[in-house]
């Protein structure tokens, strides 16, 4: 600041420059550091689960949902994050009924928490003769992948039901032939989670506990969040919730945030993967309270 008064009026050129490179340098410090707030949370370094489930609308609602498991690929590889497809289950006539895929990755829990819930697609439908414009939803959750048991406590055997099938993916004769998926119950609470993507059962059954560690986690957190939120006096709902965001091909093009406003015309973009902007103000909209940046 003292340097930046003496420069004021002075007419030295080299003085001027030294303010301008020592203004951008604690501007890039200062961006930093306040992006580094939104990552505060205790599981937001740790790796991340994210499931994709198409809502009704049959074929364009399977393959809106594959529009997005390709979106949050291309958004893992721009961030040098590792995925793998834990589980995934083929539409009837194109596209995915549902998708869930590990991120590893810095922060990948902390980035994509903000994608949680309903995500609207808004275009002339492909599949429509007509050429109508067509409305379709789909529901994408996010978990931290925890591997650490104390994380979620012991998870007995007595508590499992562990069924057996064969899987309906495609992947040859071997999938088809034995019953390599694994379908697991957790007797408590009722979790249900699946796996049929590997091609062994001993594969499928770990994918499977990994997501289930991690649906037991986010119970926890709910549990803890409701509780708070008792306390505070607010109303929790659970549930799909409302859309969070649309992105509308027809009649015109844009992607919307519906919780902080954001938007852009850049829709090939977004589906590409460039979602950073999107998550930062999701993530600044909760650390602050509510108001977006």
């Amino acid at each position: 600041m003292e340097l930046a008064e003496l420069t004021l009026g002075s007419g030295d050129a080299e003085m001027e420059a030294g303010v301008e490179t020592e203004l951008a340098a604690l501007s890039r410090d200062y961006e930093r550091e306040r992006t580094a707030l939104l990552f505060s949370g205790p599981y937001d370094e740790s790796d991340a689960i994210l499931s994709i489930s198409a809502g009704a609308g049959g074929t364009e609602a399977t393959d809106w949902a594959e529009m997005l498991l390709r979106m949050y690929l291309r958004w893992a590889e721009r961030h040098r994050c590792t995925t793998e497809i834990m589980d995934r289950l083929e539409g009837e006539a194109a596209g995915i009924k549902s998708a869930t895929i590990s991120i590893r990755g810095r922060r990948a829990y902390g980035w994509l928490r903000a994608e949680r819930g309903v995500h609207r697609l808004v275009r002339i439908s492909p599949y429509d003769a007509q050429k109508r414009r067509q409305t379709t939803f789909a529901l994408v959750e996010v978990l931290p992948q925890v591997d650490d048991a104390v994380e979620v406590g012991e998870i007995r055997d007595d508590d499992l039901r562990v069924d057996t099938y064969r899987s309906s993916g495609a992947g040859g004769q071997h999938v088809n032939k034995t019953d390599s998926a694994v379908r697991i119950t957790h007797l408590p609470t009722g979790i249900v989670v699946q796996s049929q993507n590997e091609r062994s059962q001993h594969q499928n059954r770990e994918l499977a506990m990994t997501v289930l560690r991690a649906r037991l986690l986010e119970r926890k957190i709910a549990e803890r969040e409701a509780e708070l939120a008792a306390i505070r006096g607010e109303h929790v709902e659970a549930g799909w919730g409302n859309q969070i965001r649309s992105y509308v091909l027809h009649p015109y093009q844009m992607v919307k945030d519906h919780r902080t406003e954001h938007e852009t015309s850049d829709t090939t973009g977004v589906l590409d993967g460039e979602l950073d902007r999107f998550m930062l103000a999701e993530l600044e909209r909760v650390v602050t309270g509510g108001e977006s940046r």
